[in-house]
């Protein structure tokens, strides 16, 4: 029997949920900010020596790469929390069938991969290191199953370091000392890509084996990981799904348009992508709250969790998608040569968007797979499918229509891809929250009108800061945008409720005060 440790104590003390959230978030915003310092870097390096047309060939492959390693970690980022929760044995020793099955199936897939490669690169290779990336596919999905189980742990710090500190900056330091090495070139991007991956694997395992030890009397056998695999593939399909909703739409765009107008939006996609590292803060720490409460049946804190966390990411986001989205023109013109990124920024509006409008699913769906896991699946299924219905039409469209450059014909089609993505998460946010709502029996609401006047003052700000030059509209404009924004919704949005998110004393009353009633969306 696995006797408690404090901090799962903590979090069973009435109150003590909201503080157990708000603790993880704040970890794992801090490593936002560390991200966001790593990320801009290895954009700025990428766009600079490597540009568009390589970062398109380097995204595909990514795409590929990426979804067939959470393919094979089976869904144990989320649903790990609650197999160790319900499992009979040692916990490591769980893990460990995990680990084997994810190491199994990722294994068989790089080899296939490594041997047939076009799939990976249907528009070629930038060199003939690139079909080495598969060995980032058993390193990315064993990396998700270890980071998920220290997050059972309530260790969130050590996905910080990996996915915050290690990854970013040694992708970053990476991708520009390969580009002055003759004998690697373009391949520089990929072997930054496989290094960060292992690095942050290793960054994960230290932790791990302090926390865990090495499994003891563990072996194998078929009888106990076939279920195991079985009950996970629903799950395991949800993941690869509602990862897929953020790429099928560089996967369509690489059919319809060349490696240029790919590499464009893929960087439009990865400043856009920086906001959606919060709702990520959450996760971790999400599943094993949740899980906990489901034992209970104490549905109305699982409402209450996904309320108050699904605000503070819609608030954090929609303030980080305004700073990054009004000045949207100058930040793109940073990342590459003679402006060769700026036609992305009508896209990029479009990304910053759907992210704000998909943080209600991404929260109703963190109680939806242990609640009602094959209706999520059909109805990220459907999200899917709505999402590559209108991007496909819309390059249909476009194809019916007549440019004097074909570059600006893909330039539409980027941001028409874009707007279909937002539309199609903006839908998947609406069918998820109301059947959370109905399976709980209590309203599942994010909003609060002060997220309006908190924007409208952003945006105010936002026009005087695009009428300065550049750099000044970067170095002072999103400071401002963000400030005045954050202002507003910490005076005029933020309860007490909410506020236990910045403070680093933990709520235990014995009776919280549930959060007021939202108006209805």
């Amino acid at each position: 029997m696995n006797t408690p440790t404090a901090k799962e104590r903590a979090a069973e003390e009435p109150g003590g949920d909201i503080a157990a959230l708000a603790k993880g978030g704040r970890t794992n915003f801090f490593g936002f900010v560390l991200r966001l310092l790593a990320r801009l870097p290895f954009l700025f390096i990428a766009g600079q020596l490597y540009g568009a047309e390589a970062l398109g060939i380097y995204a595909y492959a990514l795409l590929v790469v990426e979804l067939t390693a959470l393919v094979c970690s089976i869904g144990e980022k989320r649903g790990l929390a609650q197999r160790l929760r319900e499992g009979e044995g040692a916990e490591v020793n769980l893990i460990a069938d995990s680990m084997l099955v994810a190491l199994v199936f990722s294994s068989i897939a790089g080899i296939a991969y490594f041997l047939f490669p076009a799939p990976l690169f249907p528009n070629g290779m930038s060199s003939e290191l690139d079909r080495w990336i598969v060995l980032a596919i058993p390193g990315y999905a064993l990396t998700e199953i270890v980071l998920a189980a220290q997050a059972f742990k309530y260790d969130i710090g050590t996905t910080v370091r990996a996915r915050a500190v290690v990854e970013p900056w040694t992708i970053s330091i990476l991708a520009g000392a390969f580009w002055f090495m003759p004998q690697i070139g373009d391949g520089g991007l990929i072997l930054a890509y496989i290094a960060s991956i292992f690095a942050g694997l290793v960054t994960a395992l230290v932790p791990f084996f302090r926390t865990y030890g090495l499994p003891k009397g563990w072996s194998p056998h078929p009888a106990r990981i076939g279920p195991m695999v079985m009950r996970a593939l629903p799950l395991a399909v949800t993941d690869a799904i509602e990862w897929g909703t953020r790429r099928v739409d560089l996967l369509i765009l690489g059919w319809f348009a060349g490696p240029v107008a790919l590499g464009i939006y893929w960087m439009a996609q990865q400043v856009a992508s920086l906001p959606q590292k919060l709702k990520t803060s959450f996760e971790p720490i999400l599943g094993p709250v949740i899980t906990a409460k489901l034992k209970e049946k104490d549905y109305a804190a699982i409402a209450r969790q996904v309320c108050q966390v699904g605000f503070w990411i819609v608030a954090a986001q929609a303030g980080i998608a305004l700073a990054l989205g009004i000045p949207g023109e100058a930040l793109m013109g940073l990342m590459g040569d003679e402006g060769e990124f700026v036609p992305g920024t009508a896209a990029l509006a479009f990304l910053l968007a759907a992210e704000v409008v998909a943080a209600t699913a991404v929260v109703s769906e963190a109680a939806l797979i242990y609640v009602a896991r094959l209706r999520n699946l059909w109805v990220s299924i459907a999200t899917i499918c709505l999402q590559a219905a209108l991007t496909v039409a819309a390059m249909l469209v476009i194809e019916t229509m007549e440019f004097t450059d074909p570059q600006r014909a893909d330039i539409w089609r980027a941001a028409c891809a874009a707007g279909a993505l937002m539309v199609a998460l903006g839908v998947a946010s609406l069918v998820k929250a109301l059947m959370l709502s109905r399976i709980l029996g209590h309203s599942i609401n994010n909003w609060r009108w002060t997220l309006v006047w908190a924007a409208a003052a952003a945006v105010l700000v936002g026009q005087l800061a695009i009428l300065l030059p550049e750099w000044a509209e970067l170095a002072f404009g999103i400071p401002a945008i963000i400030g005045v924004y954050g202002y507003i919704i910490w005076t005029r949005g933020f309860g007490p409720e909410d506020r236990v998110l910045f403070s680093k004393k933990s709520r235990t009353e014995d009776n919280p005060r549930p959060p007021p009633e939202r108006p209805p969306l």
